[in-house]
């Protein structure tokens, strides 16, 4: 990670969308650029893997350009806190990515994987009635006819889990792997509203 000034990130910026080749073996340059200011303005700094730890980088965080990759970021340090779904565009306000504050202070990428399931459980330890879903859920009650989830089985893939229908809400990072209660996976509450595949090609 480097300060850049903000000419040089968008001169850079465009270079890498003319160059950037999408195909199955090429090996991404994942990269996302935080501004301290609106409109991609003030100082800039630019990051290309998992970060614990960006608050000596910057004070604030009011716009961020994803070159490329889908990315998980955080309002708190060690990934706590709020956590935003972002993926290649441009953010030229916290609140386009549904921020409540400035503050980022760390960040994730989300690998691309070809398939993704899940099993969903009504209570805590995998008990009670079990849920499989290979898909995109809007809505976890019309779907399951539940408002909670107390455990999870992520076997396939990464997902977002969202606190509301129509993926609305606060926003849960799930990676493969067993979330016993849904303290696992950074909630105060089981309340899932409904759940995204991450899907999008890098």
């Amino acid at each position: 990670m480097r300060e850049l000034t903000t000419q040089d990130t968008i001169k850079k910026h465009h270079m890498r969308r003319q160059n950037l080749v999408l195909t199955s073996s090429h090996k991404y340059q994942l990269q996302i650029i935080f501004f301290e200011d609106r409109g991609f303005q003030g100082h800039c700094y630019e990051c290309s893997s998992d970060h614990a730890n960006l608050q000596s980088y910057f004070s604030r965080c009011n716009s961020i350009r994803v070159d490329s990759g889908c990315w998980m970021i955080y309002e708190r340090t060690n990934y706590s806190g709020h956590q935003y779904y972002l993926r290649r565009g441009e953010y030229p306000d916290y609140q386009e990515w549904m921020g409540i504050n400035d503050s980022i202070r760390s960040c994730r990428i989300i690998p691309y994987t070809g398939s993704h399931r899940m099993r969903l459980y009504e209570r805590e330890d995998y008990k009670g009635q079990m849920m499989e879903l290979t898909d995109d859920c809007s809505c976890v009650h019309d779907r399951f006819h539940l408002n909670e989830i107390y455990s999870l089985n992520v076997l396939d893939g990464c997902w977002i889990l969202y606190e509301m229908p129509n993926y609305r809400g606060r926003q849960f990072l799930l990676r493969p792997g067993e979330y016993r209660r849904y303290l696992d996976w950074g909630a105060m509450n089981a309340k899932v509203g409904s759940l995204r595949r991450v899907i999008d090609i890098y």
